[in-house]
């Protein structure tokens, strides 16, 4: 038998926490900008395995988020959507004669 072609190994790099290292940003509250990339579209606070944040600077950027919600610099919830596209189906007004 013929041996299989070997697949190349595929090298996933580690991301690194932006916040950690002596290059790291500070977290602050007043920064908008920078709070608003770890914040999905809907408004909730994107998980750390997403980010790549570390524990102890995820704690602290939700900590962040919370306190510039509150003082009134980024909203809870983002309303903004686009209307769901209709998908058809029957009419449910004609159905009930």
């Amino acid at each position: 038998m013929a041996d299989a072609p070997q697949k190349k190994t595929f090298f996933k790099r580690r991301k690194t926490c932006p916040f950690s290292g002596e290059n790291g940003q500070n977290i602050d509250w007043k920064d908008i900008r920078t709070l608003g990339r770890y914040v999905s579209e809907r408004g909730k606070i994107a998980p750390s395995r997403i980010t790549a944040v570390s524990q102890k600077k995820q704690r602290e950027l939700a900590q962040a988020i919370k306190r510039a919600r509150f003082m009134a610099l980024m909203p809870y919830v983002r309303t903004e959507m686009e209307p769901a596209p209709y998908r058809g189906g029957r009419d449910r007004a004609a159905s009930s004669e």
